[in-house]
């Protein structure tokens, strides 16, 4: 357990050091939090209670999925570019025959890189989205640590979807082309173009079944108190289980590939 602090602890010391992008990351998560704002006033101006949600809470949602971008890695930027490479490269061999666990090692240090970027990326666009807007803020510790419980578990859920586009290197050699589809996905079913109760019909009851909803849906209705009692524990669930079946799906392929590689080897 204490190698896999170091490891999270490595992983938060390693992104802390670029600050220059950690600021311009800042800048832009502010300024598309204003555009999409404002598109959003537009549109709840013309459809009051759109999606359950009132005005302040829709704007809310915005400064939330800015926040929780790079946190969940809604969109990449994680640790998978890589393990890609080193995939492709060979140098996963060194990796698979060290004394470490290989998932535990990589979601050790994403964790590290989660905290940064909710610390770095996070807290200041959401303060000055709520020195601009009248955000719908919780006023119960509770709440708040309910929200940062539902968001660890959507970044476990982020790190074991993005570790299984990984490994599917081994069999493509360049998994570039999965991890777009990937990407595209987690913008698309994560809420953070749209909030997921605005999708019609069945593509609606779909989007929110998929993991994907576990990055910001989920976290943002928790915040804007929408998950209570039972309610809350489903959420949690549904988070934990789709975890759960990702990292053991990953560990099965893990199992397969790490085989591959020592009969290669071999």
């Amino acid at each position: 357990m204490r190698l896999y602090l170091a490891v999270a602890a490595g992983g938060f010391r390693r992104h802390a050091t670029y600050r220059v992008a950690t600021v311009a990351g800042m800048f832009t998560n502010t300024v598309f939090g204003f555009i999409i704002a404002y598109t959003y006033i537009a549109l709840w101006d013309e459809r009051p209670q759109l999606g359950g949600y009132d005005l302040s809470q829709a704007v809310t949602f915005v400064w939330l999925g800015q926040a929780l971008l790079m946190t969940c890695a809604m969109m990449g930027g994680g640790f998978e570019d890589e393990l890609i490479e080193r995939i492709r490269t060979g140098d996963i061999a060194v990796d698979l025959y060290r004394p470490a666990d290989l998932q535990l090692w990589w979601l050790a240090g994403d964790l590290g890189r989660a905290i940064f970027h909710l610390l770095g990326r996070g807290i200041v666009p959401m303060a000055i989205g709520s020195l601009a807007f009248d955000l719908a803020m919780p006023g119960s510790p509770l709440v708040w640590a309910a929200f940062l419980l539902s968001v660890l578990l959507g970044v476990v859920v982020s790190f074991a979807l993005r570790y299984l586009v990984a490994l599917s290197a081994f069999w493509l050699m360049d998994g570039a082309g999965v991890a777009q589809i990937s990407f595209l996905a987690g913008t698309f079913f994560s809420g953070l173009l749209l909030p997921l109760t605005l999708f019609p019909g069945a593509l609606g009851e779909i989007a929110r079944a998929l993991p994907w909803s576990s990055l910001l849906q989920i976290p943002a209705d928790v915040f804007l108190g929408r998950r209570t009692g039972w309610d809350l524990v489903g959420a949690y669930a549904f988070q934990a289980c789709w975890a759960a079946g990702l990292l053991v799906a990953g560990r099965l392929l893990q199992t397969v590939a790490t085989r591959r590689v020592v009969v290669q080897g071999g």
